[in-house]
């Protein structure tokens, strides 16, 4: 995944409805999401969200995941396999950890999360644990009822433009989950034929993000069968590359977003086809629309 006052709850099924305050009704359906971040807690993304019918497809992440669930089941894959977070159960996801999300119950579910960086996790771990090299989580639930409330308590704070008190709570929620579930990331396996082929496979997918090859193509100029990359491709990366080709676009057409691009034209960079293409793929993958997304960085901006 604004100060005080200034977030907006947007509508999850377009973006061209009127800010800053859009709602969807549809049944039983009233799905809400806001996705910002708080000029006193750089390199922390927050996210306050109800889902019904969402679905997060296969994705990941550059910052840590830690997603508090206050009401409902969340169902993601990680790790090979479903996992359930309930009410006051927490998701933990590492960096570049592929996973999905969607609903596990009827009625949804409702959380908040924060995305500390690599560097915030990082800070924090060295000065209040005795976790040696990069930190990480080891389980992806965690069942515990006060860190849920310290994350929703960091978030009420940004809301009410509470550094001192957003900044406190954020270091000790993280400090008491590694405490209680954190170890090293794993170290990355020595490389093989396989994991070579896959790295220049992402390589030419970063370059030409606009226009890429076909995997036939990719193939072909990496000297292997199209199958044969298609499996070190996932065993490297988790995903196949056409679905780590998407999220490689949302996650550059978050940057050029925050940079103040217009998403039409960030569309057409990332190699979406349109702004409606971009449109659903980071709505799938951020859980908010990017012009949402992008008019919370902009009050950031404005009162920095």
């Amino acid at each position: 995944m604004c100060v005080a006052g200034h977030g907006s709850i947007v509508h999850l099924g377009t973006d061209n409805g009127p800010p800053p305050v859009a709602q969807r009704h549809n049944g039983r359906m009233n799905e809400r999401a806001r996705h910002w971040q708080y000029d006193e807690l750089p390199g922390v993304d927050l996210l306050r969200a109800r889902y019904v019918r969402k679905t997060f497809v296969r994705h990941t992440h550059e910052n840590f995941v830690i997603a508090a669930i206050a009401d409902g089941v969340e169902v993601f894959h990680h790790g090979g396999g479903d996992q359930y977070a309930g009410a006051g159960a927490l998701a933990l996801v590492n960096p570049d950890t592929p996973h999905t999300g969607r609903a596990g119950v009827p009625e949804g579910w409702r959380y908040g999360a924060v995305y500390p960086s690599v560097d915030v996790v990082a800070e924090i771990a060295a000065e209040t644990t005795a976790l040696r090299g990069t930190p990480g989580f080891v389980d992806p639930v965690m069942d515990d009822p006060y860190a849920v409330g310290l994350v929703h308590q960091v978030l009420r704070a940004a809301d009410e433009g509470n550094a001192l008190a957003a900044d406190t709570l954020l270091r000790v929620a993280v400090t008491r989950l590694l405490r209680l579930n954190g170890g090293p990331m794993p170290r990355r396996e020595v490389p093989t034929a396989g994991t070579r082929i896959a790295a220049r496979a992402r390589g030419v997918l970063e370059e030409r993000m606009a226009r890429p090859p076909s995997l036939e193509r990719l193939a072909a100029e990496l000297g292997t069968g199209p199958f044969a990359l298609l499996r070190a491709f996932r065993d490297a990366y988790g995903m196949p590359p056409h679905a780590w080709l998407t999220d490689a676009r949302v996650r550059r057409a978050r940057r050029l977003l925050d940079l103040g691009t217009a998403p039409s034209e960030v569309a057409v960079a990332v190699g979406f086809t349109d702004q409606p293409h971009l449109n659903r793929h980071f709505s799938r993958i951020v859980g908010v629309p990017p012009g949402a997304y992008q008019r919370e960085r902009k009050n950031v901006q404005d009162r920095g």
